[in-house]
C-alpha cells in the first residue's frame, strides 16, 4: 500500500509542478520556498514553549495565521496528505532544538467517522514523519471511543474541555505504561484536546508526556504588556 501512495506521489508530482506547501507558488522543485523559510510566523525562544495540565511540555515552530493556516485547511481538508512530511522535518527540528526526549511517539486521533470522510488521520502521518526522523517506534496508543463535534466550533475554554471530555481511551496500557510519551497533533488551541488525551496516556501508565503540534495560536498580550513590548 505505502508502494502505491509513493507512486502515486511521484505521478502527480509530474503532472503538477511542485508548490510551496505555505504560499503554495511554484517552486521548481522545493517544498517550501525560500521566502517562506524566511518569512513564515515561526515562534520563538519561549513562545515555542506551552505547559498544559497533564503535559510536561507543547512545542510548536508556528503560528496558526495567514499562510500557515491556509497550507492546514488545504492538509486537513484538501487531500494533500504529502504535507505530513514536510510539516513533520519543520516538527523534528522544534522537537530537537527544545530537547524533547521520548521512548514512543502517538497522535491525537480521529473518530472513525471523521477519518473515514477525510481518507486519512492527519496527526498520525505527521507523527508517523516525526518518528521516522527521530528514530523513534511511533504507536496507536490512544482511540477514540466516539464521535464530537469539532473544536473550532466549539466556542470558550470550558467548551472545550468539556466537548472532549470522556471521548479518548487508551489503546495499548502494556505499550504505554513507564514510558516517555511525544503526543503529536497538527494544531493546539487551547490544550483541551491534547491535556486530555495526556490525561489518558498518564492513567495508563506513562511516565511522562510531552506534545507537539506543527502550529499554535498566538497569544493574546495584556494591555499593559502590549505598552511595554511597544
Amino acid at each position: 500500500m505505502r508502494r502505491l501512495v509513493k507512486a502515486v506521489e511521484a505521478l502527480l508530482e509530474l503532472l503538477y509542478p511542485s508548490r510551496c506547501a505555505f504560499c503554495h507558488r511554484f517552486t521548481g522543485g522545493e517544498k517550501v520556498c525560500g521566502a517562506c523559510l524566511r518569512d513564515l510566523p515561526w515562534t520563538e525562544g519561549r513562545e515555542q514553549r506551552q505547559k498544559f495540565p497533564f503535559i510536561s511540555c507543547c512545542v510548536a515552530p508556528l503560528y496558526y495565521e495567514e499562510d500557515v493556516r491556509a497550507s492546514l485547511l488545504r492538509y486537513k481538508f484538501g487531500g494533500l496528505r504529502f504535507y505530513g512530511k514536510i510539516y513533520s522535518e519543520i516538527l523534528s527540528k522544534c522537537v530537537d532544538g527544545n530537547g524533547i526526549s521520548c521512548d514512543i511517539i502517538t497522535w491525537v486521533p480521529l473518530s472513525g467517522r471523521r477519518r473515514r470522510s477525510r481518507g486519512y488521520d492527519q496527526a498520525r502521518l505527521i507523527a508517523e514523519g516525526l518518528a521516522e526522523r527521530l528514530a523513534l517506534p511511533c504507536r496507536p496508543l490512544l482511540k477514540k471511543t466516539r464521535h464530537n463535534p469539532a473544536q473550532s466550533g466549539t466556542g470558550s475554554p470550558e467548551k472545550r474541555r468539556a466537548n472532549v471530555s470522556g471521548v479518548y481511551a487508551a489503546a495499548d496500557p502494556a505499550l504505554t505504561e513507564g514510558k516517555r510519551v511525544l503526543l503529536v497533533d497538527d494544531i493546539v488551541t487551547t490544550g483541551a484536546t491534547l491535556s486530555e488525551c495526556a490525561r489518558v496516556l498518564q492513567m495508563a501508565g506513562a511516565a511522562s508526556v510531552c506534545a507537539a503540534a506543527v502550529a499554535r495560536h498566538r497569544p493574546v498580550r495584556a494591555p499593559e504588556e502590549r505598552k511595554t513590548k511597544d
